[in-house]
C-alpha cells in the first residue's frame, strides 16, 4: 500500500517536471505545498511537523490567490 510520504514525494516530482516544462509561475506554490507536506510526513509526529503543515497551508492559500479570477479593470472616466 502506498504511503502518504510516497504520494507527496511523487506529486512534488510530477509538479517539478511540469514546472520545468511549462515555466508557469502558478505551479510554484503547488510545488512548495507538496514539498512541505512531504517533509511534514517524513517528520512523523504532529508536534515536530506542525510548522511544515502550517507552511503548506500558507502555500495553498497563495495558490488560491494566484488562480482566483480578478475583476476587469474599470476604464478611466
Amino acid at each position: 500500500m502506498i504511503s502518504l510520504q510516497a504520494f507527496y514525494v511523487a506529486a512534488t516530482v510530477v509538479t517539478l517536471v511540469q514546472w520545468l516544462r511549462l515555466r508557469d509561475k502558478r505551479l510554484l506554490p503547488l510545488l512548495a505545498m507538496f514539498a512541505l507536506l512531504s517533509l511534514a510526513h517524513f517528520q512523523g509526529e504532529w508536534f515536530a511537523s506542525r510548522g511544515y503543515h502550517v507552511a503548506a497551508g500558507v502555500a495553498g492559500l497563495t495558490l488560491l490567490v494566484m488562480i482566483s479570477p480578478r475583476p476587469p479593470a474599470r476604464p478611466a472616466p
